[in-house]
């Protein structure tokens, strides 16, 4: 290695050949998620129905892509989300569990729904039969986790924020959308926004039927603990996202008739 006698030996049209061949290193530096981000905007699409779909078929055809991948993971499991800020862990949180849902559906694909993929490691654990949530998937901070020790077990009880559920993805048509970026502390809190009025205001989070009558989605039920507690106050969390013509017609309400929820894996058409 050398001294620092001799950098100051070297001429300066060698020493601006090595700054310049150090910026893509500082660049990966102060940016450890680019990696990821491609990726998403690699694969990740947003056809005109408002539902994005992942090409898995293609980013599993890619080995190049799928290190790609397997490393980020890798290094982001390095981090030390606990001496975060909170931006910054909620960011690091949700981008973690995005890239393990893709890893998992990835290592099984093709099916047709992410519960189709059983969890391992938990034979004794019924939840493990109806999806891979369960399995020990990383460990951060020594701690080996699932992605229901991410979402249940750490972003909901800590973050208490009900976004939670439209950071992450659960790989289905149903779900909140699959962000299409990588989630940053800096723009946090304006695309959370957008993410939940994106779902809000789509039919598979909430319909007025044509009696009048209100569907939602079932994360709403199956959560609702994380939006108010009850029907009311759903229907107020609603009513905070959605667009003009819709908060109109939840005015006044305070029942909902039924929930639904579709499973089916939000996979890319062929040929995409």
């Amino acid at each position: 290695m050398p001294t620092r006698r001799a950098f100051g030996a070297l001429a300066p049209a060698a020493l601006g050949a090595l700054a310049i061949a150090a910026l893509p290193l500082r660049r990966a530096a102060a940016n450890p998620d680019a990696s990821l981000g491609a990726l998403l905007a690699r694969y990740v699409i947003e056809p005109p129905d408002g539902v994005t779909r992942v090409r898995y078929a293609a980013l599993k055809a890619s080995a190049e892509d799928m290190r790609a991948l397997d490393a980020w993971i890798s290094e982001a499991a390095t981090r030390s989300p606990s001496r975060m800020a909170r931006p910054e862990a909620f960011a690091y949180w949700a981008n973690l569990y995005n890239a393990l849902t893709l890893k998992v559906v990835l290592e099984r694909y093709p099916v047709r729904s992410v519960r189709d993929i059983r969890s391992s490691g938990v034979p004794f654990d019924p939840k493990g039969y109806i999806g891979p949530w369960r399995t020990r998937l990383v460990t951060v901070e020594g701690k080996r986790m699932s992605l229901d020790d991410i979402e249940h077990g750490t972003m909901r009880p800590f973050f208490r924020d009900p976004r939670v559920h439209y950071a992450v993805n659960c790989a289905s048509i149903g779900c909140p959308n699959l962000w299409p970026r990588v989630w940053r502390a800096a723009t946090l809190e304006a695309e959370l926004d957008a993410a939940a009025a994106a779902y809000v205001n789509h039919p598979r989070g909430v319909t007025v039927l044509p009696d009048g009558r209100l569907r939602i989605s079932s994360i709403y039920t199956w959560f609702r603990e994380d939006f108010g507690g009850d029907e009311a106050g759903v229907i107020a969390h609603l009513r905070q996202f959605a667009a003009p013509p819709l908060r109109q017609r939840l005015a006044g309400r305070t029942s909902i008739a039924e929930d639904t929820y579709d499973w089916a894996l939000n996979d890319a058409p062929a040929g995409t």
